[in-house]
């Protein structure tokens, strides 16, 4: 689950984030093409959005509990007239993210298939104005082979050829439960 408690500044402390707040980033990879899709959900959280990168919403390289530069700059989340801040669709590499560092945007030579092959070195998290360092993160790791307990008596499985999901924060969403995931797409 992303949440207040996991974010961290630039400097690597921890530095909490919106009380109460909670998010959700799912993705869906296909690293071939250089494509994300993405379903951001965020409650609790107050815009306005600030960043210096092109949004606020990023994919940061960093392990838990690291600070990390911007890999992928995502739409910021907007009110769905429900209370949440959403946001879905696709992107398609190669990305920028407006950070320059080093000469270079901190996108640039970034491919989709390092999160593919370390998922634990990368986290999502948007940033407020009142809430600079993040208002929430969440920290992709690794679901096993054969899906995950649902809690309804089953795992959640399919029967693709799709390899395991990933997920930041640890659960994937079903059943109306908040959840966050990475799949990559299978190859035709």
């Amino acid at each position: 689950m992303a949440t207040p408690d996991m974010v961290i500044n630039a400097e690597g402390a921890p530095t909490p984030g919106q009380p109460g707040a909670t998010g959700s980033f799912m993705y869906r990879i296909n690293s071939d093409l250089e494509v994300i899709c993405y379903d951001i959900t965020l409650t609790g959280v107050t815009p306005p959005y600030q960043s210096p990168a092109k949004t606020a919403t990023h994919i940061h390289q960093g392990a838990a509990g690291k600070a990390g530069p911007p890999r992928v700059a995502l739409p910021n989340p907007e009110d769905d007239g429900r209370g949440r801040l959403v946001s879905s669709g696709c992107l398609q590499g190669p990305f920028t993210t407006g950070i320059v560092a080093n000469g270079a945007d901190t996108g640039a030579g970034f491919s989709l298939a390092q999160i593919e092959a370390d998922p634990a070195a990368f986290f999502t998290d948007s940033h407020t104005t009142a809430f600079a360092a993040g208002a929430v993160r969440g920290q992709l790791t690794q679901v096993p082979v054969g899906g995950v307990e649902t809690g309804a008596g089953g795992t959640a499985e399919g029967t693709s050829s799709v390899p395991p999901l990933a997920v930041l924060g640890g659960s994937l969403a079903l059943a109306g439960a908040a959840g966050l995931g990475l799949r990559r797409a299978a190859r035709s």
